[in-house]
């Protein structure tokens, strides 16, 4: 397995250093497990159509997994890694993102933050993996449902710019979601 970028000291829960590693098709039940427990979380917290019963779908998890488009954020505790949050970097235009009511930043090339969710096992696992993206890429936009406060408070404390609405083109409900974009200049 090959770790990605820097480490990160964890001294709670007798864990070794956060690190960030590509997920293999081996975490994949793992990480099943913890996009269930988002849409749960969403749920109870007054989102409930985000994600629904069954997005991310398996062949969308599949094939970020083979394309190498999802970034683990791993730590080892007591001898055994654990995944503490996980998301898809998705470098390259973003069709969805075409059209923007409002305004991008700007017209630089830039990557796409998909499907993050968190194991709960730390606090501010997302806010580690998108300073993460920031620093390798320099260039992050994101979009989340409006009723995914949670998220758009990650993203807005996390120095990210409202930039507008968008409309997803993959699904057939419940589109609109507020774009945002951050770009280390």
């Amino acid at each position: 397995m090959r770790e990605v970028g820097m480490t990160q000291p964890n001294a709670a829960n007798k864990a070794t250093s956060r690190r960030f590693r590509h997920a293999t098709m081996r975490d994949l039940p793992h990480m099943q497990k913890i996009y269930a427990r988002a849409r749960e979380l969403m749920a109870a917290n007054g989102n409930p159509t985000q994600w629904g019963n069954e997005f991310p779908r398996e062949s969308v998890i599949e094939d970020d997994i083979a394309n190498q488009r999802t970034v683990l954020l791993v730590d080892t505790c007591n001898g055994h890694e654990r995944i503490l949050a996980q998301f898809a970097l998705c470098p390259g235009e973003d069709p969805t993102y075409a059209h923007i009511d409002g305004a991008w930043l700007d017209n630089d090339t830039y990557v796409t933050i998909h499907r993050i969710a968190s194991s709960g096992l730390v606090r501010h696992a997302a806010r580690d993996c998108i300073k993460w993206a920031l620093k390798h890429y320099g260039n992050v936009r994101a979009d989340t449902h409006p009723n995914n406060k949670a998220m758009q408070h990650v993203l807005e404390s996390s120095g990210f710019a409202r930039c507008g609405l968008i409309q997803l083109i993959d699904r057939p409900v419940d589109t609109t979601r507020i774009a945002y974009q951050r770009h280390e200049w």
